[in-house]
């Protein structure tokens, strides 16, 4: 770690950081020498970029290829009525740069492909999927598993929501299929065909889950980078607002996955078509 010493401002900025034990002025600096990609600054990216930059986040990246719509404003809460036709991606680093001058903010006004991810994913520490499609979920999904990246995946659905970690840790191949951690396709081997799932526009959302979901992802994220606490690895949370009910169900690795199972089939994510159902290419 470069410095320890935190400046007057710092101190006084995280001081409910550095007076606990688990974090302390050398979790703060961790933290501030941290960095992770956000992708996507919905419903789901907006209170995970708000909760990271007041954590301190040295490096956040964000991703995203929308412009604001006066629509969004009942869920994503980083975007103001000001900001209606702007891209997302700006207006979310314009509220970043005013709540904490330490956070580094770089912005990626594109959409994740193939062709894209790696240089948009390496280098940050970790990622946070916060998309709202199943492509891009796959395709974070794959490259972060090839890389050994970590990744916070959460999703949305009316009134329900779901969150879990992948800290894509193996130990090579002695390691026993058995002791694994879990990937996304271990959990959803395929996406459903398109049009089978109808999303917001379609169905609604309540405004306020993808906050509750957000900040989940984020406290996942911050506990990475502390190395603190039990993170959500192979385990489901599962959040019911109607019934405000939690569910944590455990999830195991699947050794006939194809990314990350016993036989690996996909070596590259070109080898994967992210369309449609997400299958491996027939090439």
């Amino acid at each position: 770690m470069s410095d320890l010493r935190l400046d007057a401002t710092q101190l006084d900025r995280y001081s409910r950081h550095v007076i606990m034990d688990e974090i302390g002025p050398e979790g703060q600096q961790r933290l501030l020498e941290g960095s992770v990609l956000v992708v996507g600054a919905g419903g789901l990216g907006s209170p995970a970029i708000q909760y990271l930059a007041a954590a301190g986040i040295g490096r956040l990246g964000i991703v995203d290829d929308d412009v604001v719509e006066r629509s969004n404003l009942q869920r994503q809460i980083v975007h103001g009525d000001d900001d209606v036709g702007r891209p997302k991606v700006d207006s979310a680093a314009d509220y970043v740069e005013a709540l904490n001058p330490d956070v580094d903010v770089e912005t990626h006004e594109t959409r994740l492909t193939a062709d894209n991810v790696a240089d948009l994913v390496d280098g940050y520490d970790v990622v946070l999927d916060a998309s709202d499609n199943f492509g891009t979920r796959y395709l974070l999904n794959d490259h972060c598993v090839l890389t050994g990246t970590p990744l916070s995946h959460g999703a949305i659905y009316r009134f329900e929501g779901q969150v879990t970690t992948f800290t894509n840790e193996r130990g090579g191949d002695e390691t026993d299929s058995d002791d694994s951690p879990p990937c996304y396709r271990c959990i959803f081997p395929e996406a459903p065909e398109p049009g089978t799932v109808p999303d917001c526009a379609t169905t609604g959302v309540l405004g306020v889950l993808p906050g509750t979901v957000g900040c989940v992802q984020a406290t996942e994220v911050v506990k990475y980078l502390l190395g603190k606490g039990d993170l959500l690895e192979g385990r489901l949370l599962m959040y019911d607002a109607m019934g405000m009910s939690f569910e944590t169900v455990d999830v195991l690795a699947n050794p006939s996955c194809p990314v990350c199972g016993d036989d690996p089939q996909i070596e590259s994510v070109e080898d994967v078509a992210y369309e449609g159902s997400c299958e491996i290419s027939a090439d």
